[in-house]
């Protein structure tokens, strides 16, 4: 591809006001942001002050998803976040804080980062060869500096690094190659100790490896129990940081025995665990001035206890000193230190309960107060404070529950509630708000009676709902109001109801944690409900195949890749709604890997596809001839005819060896198309090619030292390869995405491109667009002509009767990154368009007019008259992100996957809808609003002059018939 050595710098001038995504009136009420950090990890949680003199401290936390950020404890509102992956994670990092530091350390993967604490902004990064297994900081050094140890395991060696806390230099590196897994440090004012096992699986035992803190040398090795001491990596559940709780523990197999031994030491200690302990997690203090107190917290089927153990430092002895009471059910515990002193919270489905680490005596007590359902935390970590002059505590808890909530229970109050758990959404659709159970049916009803039955019956039906019409005059005053003032009010008491405008649908979005949430679309998103489908064991994660809204019935069907349907019905003139998972399918049951939406008698549904490309669960009511495009087990594309519960392959496409399908793209179930031509400037028309069964289909091929992207257009029905382009030098590690819509589709990737007159190669994100025409000819249909009829599978007589398509290219230079494509739809498809994106490098969702990704705009030279006055600029091959084109403005949205867009009722407008991380939702305007008022009109004005003109003609009419009363006595007889 060679492009022109000129790069026009933009646009900006060229391009119309319409590609203003969103107005300073408009922001807050066309759109939403639920601004999420994700669900804070046990470990990687915790209150800290962000400067050594604020009395005040912060919620820090690192999340599943891999967002570190900082939250106000007082509001709940987020202070700053940072992705640290750059996309969403599976859990895991590290994330410490050293006491009366400004700064924050934290790990991911090869990397180990420092952030300041009060604004985020990074203070370094440093990318290492293998991978973090520990962090800690070193509270105490030898030049009063707080400095870094990471434990690093690099390709089966034991690599241990001090870096400076001032800048992340590698102070000293201590590394051992001795094939142990490495497990976590620890450090006291002397020593620092990397704890490893050493054997094989199912068969270790415990190592220490001591090494002097000054210089990184070895002193000293220990092996501590015997041979097959520990199972597994997992059975190790606490090494202390520091030394305030300087000791290593780990359980047995069975969960019996808690096995416990102090750090430089190699003798161990045993505890029993409760009978039927199904897990165990330790609780202990990290301040190096806290007392050597930690917490045992034991977990059976029914319920929960705890012990509490104190470690004596002059004889490495490890007593017991009490234990709480066994407590039903689900509960956490946290720990909070105040110099030498230490607590311990308790946290039930009933109480909060904050005890001493020195005796069991209860310090404060408080009934959880939750107003509609039950609490039930996970973990959480916790701030007690003692009241000055008082006996009195109180505390702060921030707590993860079971429905992936983060809250915090201030003194057993709730004062506040973020819904983390909707970060990590793999799935979600628009939904029609269901009409009224008893309406839908008297409609169906009145269909199919006789039209006087049917007349009688509405009149009926009509004088029945007059008993509505006190509440609706009711209403008027506050709704004129509302209009008038650009304020909103509350016409159907808290109950869902359409709009006559299309803007209040629902958005329900299902998680990989297994939750299914309901959004309110029209209403700022608000959250209506959320439910869990699945009680998902850690480390699995719910993958959605397929996701179907039936708008008539309001009942959304979610396919899995399990062999698991979930049904999520939403009841009319409610704000509830019901879930019922409809089967299950067994683990050892195949899989499924896609969705296919097929027409049958009642409507489309979802069916599941197995691995090998078969459709499953067919039922008779199939409606005939239909063509379902499945992926085959060998990665090929299958072509299968489906009729009376059967299914045949008609067709495969399989790709050459060494191409790969990386994106597939069709268009969407909605694709509304206003005209069948394009009426160019001279009056004559080029006829689209709207084929509706057609799909893009991109494989990239790394087969040569220089890999390609191959875009392929498919007929669906026969197989046929209708159109084929390649381009090379793409990257295929990065983003490479299609949409399609209409008679077009668009294709981004990384690649490389030549100038035109040089031989310089040069490396940018691009996007290719191309039109899809009859004929290239004007007031040309080609070989189809005016026929009625056409058929993919037809005879051919003659090379020349194939209705292939006319192409159109062109590929332009974007100075930005972009993924998760989407078309916005219309209800009649007359407005234009936009191919909407996340920009993953500046965290907002983009908005690209159609008219500037047009491929037949001129190249080289000015348009003529006939081409400006079809609207055509002339080409330039760079195309800048415009900062007023950015729908989300000023918003801060991270780690969205996927844009789906929707049609409302109104034909300008377009709702949309992002999810990953955070969850975006607004509405489009590709032509701006030109069927509805926006809050830029001045409804005010209107009314005053209005007012001022009918009082001006009440005061003028006396004077004005008075003076013809007069005139016309003063006339001569």
């Amino acid at each position: 591809m060679h492009l022109p050595t000129q790069l026009s710098a933009l646009l900006l001038v060229a391009l119309p006001s319409v590609v203003r995504a969103v107005f300073q009136d408009e922001v807050g009420h066309i759109d939403y942001h639920h601004e999420l950090l994700g669900l804070p990890q046990r470990e990687t949680t915790f209150f800290h002050k962000p400067r050594r003199d604020d009395k005040a401290s912060l919620l820090y936390t690192l999340s599943d998803v891999g967002v570190l950020g900082a939250v106000n404890p007082s509001s709940g509102a987020v202070l700053w976040r940072q992705l640290l992956n750059g996309t969403i994670t599976d859990g895991g990092g590290f994330l410490r804080a050293g006491e009366g530091q400004n700064w924050l350390a934290s790990a991911y993967g090869q990397s180990v980062h420092a952030w300041d604490a009060v604004n985020g902004r990074n203070k370094f990064w440093m990318d290492f060869a293998g991978e973090v297994k520990d962090l800690e900081i070193m509270e105490m050094t030898e030049n009063n500096r707080k400095d870094i140890l990471a434990l690093f395991d690099e390709n089966e060696s034991t690599v241990l690094r001090r870096l400076s806390g001032n800048d992340g230099r590698v102070v000293w590196e201590f590394k051992e190659s001795s094939g142990d897994v490495p497990l976590q440090v620890s450090t006291n004012v002397e020593k620092v100790f990397v704890i490893s096992l050493r054997g094989s699986a199912g068969a270790y035992n415990v190592k220490v490896t001591v090494l002097d803190a000054l210089s990184g040398k070895r002193e000293d090795e220990l092996v501590i129990g015997t041979k097959a001491d520990v199972h597994d990596k997992d059975d190790v559940i606490l090494v202390g940081a520091n030394s305030a709780a300087p000791i290593i523990a780990w359980t047995d197999d069975v969960r019996q025995k808690l096995r416990v031994s102090v750090l430089g030491q190699k003798t161990r200690q045993e505890f029993p665990l409760p009978a039927d302990t199904v897990s165990v997690e330790i609780h202990a203090p990290h301040l190096v001035q806290s007392q050597p107190h930690f917490l045992v917290h034991s977990k059976t089927p029914t319920g929960h206890t705890a012990e509490v153990y104190h470690v004596d430092l002059r004889t490495n002895v490890i007593s017991k000193a009490y234990q709480l009471p066994v407590a039903s059910g689900v509960g956490a515990f946290s720990t909070s230190s105040n110099g030498a002193n230490v607590y311990f919270t308790r946290i039930t489905d009933e109480e909060l309960v904050i005890f001493s680490s020195a005796s069991d005596t209860v310090l404060g007590r408080w009934p959880l107060k939750t107003p509609d359902t039950r609490l039930v935390a996970l973990h959480g970590v916790s701030e007690v404070v003692k009241k000055l002059g008082t006996d009195s505590y109180a505390v702060r808890s921030a707590a993860v529950t079971d429905t992936d909530e983060w809250i915090l229970i201030r003194n057993g109050d709730v004062a506040w509630s973020r819904p983390e758990g909707l970060t990590g959404a793999v799935a979600a659709t628009f939904a029609e708000i269901p009409e009224s159970e008893n309406l839908a049916k008297t409609l169906e009803q009145e269909a199919h009676s006789n039209p006087l039955e049917a007349y009688i019956h509405r009149v009926k039906r009509h004088l029945e709902d007059l008993q509505y019409l006190p509440a609706y005059l009711n209403n008027i005053p506050a709704r004129l109001m509302s209009s008038v003032l650009g304020t909103e009010v509350s016409t159907h008491d808290g109950k869902l109801a359409r709009d006559s405008f299309g803007f209040h649908k629902l958005a329900v979005l299902a998680t990989r944690r297994g939750m299914i949430y309901v959004l309110d679309a029209g209403n700022h998103g608000k959250i209506l409900a959320s439910k869990r489908a699945f009680d998902l064991p850690k480390g699995q994660k719910w993958a959605v195949a397929g996701i179907k809204a039936d708008d008539s019935t309001g009942i959304v069907t979610i396919l899995g890749k399990s062999n698991d349907e979930t049904i999520v019905k939403i009841l009319p003139s409610t704000s509830l709604f019901t879930m019922e998972v409809f089967s299950k399918g067994s683990e050892a049951a195949p899989a499924t890997q896609s969705a296919a939406l097929l027409n049958t008698a009642t409507g489309p549904r979802l069916f599941p596809v197995g691995l090998d490309g078969e459709l499953q669960g067919l039922a008779s009511d199939i409606l005939p001839n239909q063509i379902a495009v499945v992926r085959g087990s060998d990665g090929e594309l299958k072509g299968v005819a489906i009729a009376d519960g059967k299914q045949t392959v008609t067709w495969t496409f399989f790709l050459p060896k060494s191409q790969r399908i990386v994106d597939i793209a069709t268009r969407p179930s909605h694709d509304a198309v206003a005209s069948i031509g394009r009426v160019l400037g001279d009056r004559t028309v080029k006829y689209k090619y709207l084929n509706p069964n057609t799909l893009v289909v991109a494989a990239v091929d790394e087969s040569t030292k220089v890999p390609s992207l191959v875009i392929y257009l498919l007929d669906t029905v026969s197989g046929q390869i209708l159109a084929s382009s390649k381009y090379e030098g793409v990257d295929p590690k990065k983003h490479i995405e299609c949409a399609m819509a209409e008679n077009w589709f668009t294709c981004t990737y990384f690649g490389q491109y030549r100038v035109r007159d040089g031989a310089q190669s040069l490396k940018g994100y691009q996007i290719v667009v191309s039109d899809l025409y009859e004929t290239d000819k004007p007031n040309h249909r080609g070989v189809l002509g005016d026929a009625e009829n056409f058929s993919s599978l037809g005879p051919i007589d003659a090379p020349g009767d194939v209705p292939l398509p006319s192409v159109v290219s062109q590929t332009f230079i974007l100075s930005a990154p972009i993924s998760a494509l989407e078309i916005t739809q219309t209800r009649q498809g007359i407005t234009s368009r936009q191919v909407l994106a996340y920009l993953p490098e500046t965290h907002g969702i983009v908005g690209i007019p159609r008219m500037v990704l047009e491929p037949r705009r001129p190249v080289g030279r000015d348009p003529n008259p006939a081409e400006a006055e079809e609207g055509l600029i002339r080409y330039h091959p760079a195309i800048e992100i415009d900062p007023k084109s950015v729908h989300t403005h000023q918003r801060d949205v991270i780690g969205v996957q996927k844009i789906i867009a929707a049609p409302a009722v109104v034909e300008s407008t377009s709702l949309v809808l992002a999810y990953g991380i955070d969850v975006f939702g607004s509405r489009v305007a590709p032509s701006f609003l030109f069927d509805i008022l926006g809050k830029g009109f001045n409804k005010v004005t209107l009314i005053g002059t209005v007012l001022a003109i009918t009082a001006g003609v009440m005061v003028l009419s006396p004077m004005v018939r008075r003076k013809q009363i007069n005139a016309l006595w003063g006339a001569p007889m």
